[in-house]
């Protein structure tokens, strides 16, 4: 019997670290976080939370697709850089990414077409295991503040030793597909 509980118990241990969050990885300006990311594998899915902090924002995966769509062609002062998200070393990525709805930005008097998110956004996709890892998500972007912008150029790394579970508790129907 003793060597039963301990199996259960192994076992929820590694349903809750399958469940768990990756430690976060901070995108500085002057030394204070404006955007920390952090990952899970959820199911069948890579879930990637960034929490931006206030006074800041960052942009949708789909932002150029979006503003090229609205432009229809015509000239633009810019497009803000969209979220890249890279996944390598043991997953890859397969299905369509799912973003938080993104908020309206644009500034159609000034043919400036911009989506994004404010306070938290989460990007979720399908993915495969092609090895043992550690994997690594390799983040790329811009957030902006009403006065500047910053690239977003880090990484971070998932241990990949919990055997994937066959149920997700991600809620797809709260995301949109990325165009």
């Amino acid at each position: 019997m003793t060597n039963l509980k301990l199996l259960i118990a192994l076992a929820i241990t590694s349903v809750a670290q399958a469940a768990e969050w990756t430690a976060p990885v901070h995108v500085l300006h002057e030394f204070k976080p404006c955007v920390t990311y952090r990952a899970k594998l959820d199911g069948e899915y890579l879930v990637v939370q960034a929490t931006i902090q206030p006074g800041w924002h960052s942009f949708a995966i789909d932002n150029e697709r979006r503003a090229a769509e609205k432009l229809a062609g015509k000239p633009s002062l810019g497009i803000d850089q969209p979220t890249l998200l890279k996944v390598q070393n043991g997953l890859e990525i397969a299905g369509p990414w799912y973003q938080t709805p993104p908020r309206d930005f644009s500034k159609p008097e000034l043919r400036w077409y911009s989506w994004g998110f404010e306070q938290q956004a989460t990007f979720a996709a399908k993915i495969r295991r092609t090895g043992a890892g550690p994997a690594q998500i390799d983040f790329r972007g811009q957030a902006c503040s009403d006065k500047t912008c910053k690239n977003i150029d880090v990484s971070l790394s998932m241990p990949l030793s919990a055997p994937a579970e066959a149920t997700t508790t991600v809620d797809l129907k709260a995301l949109v597909q990325t165009r």
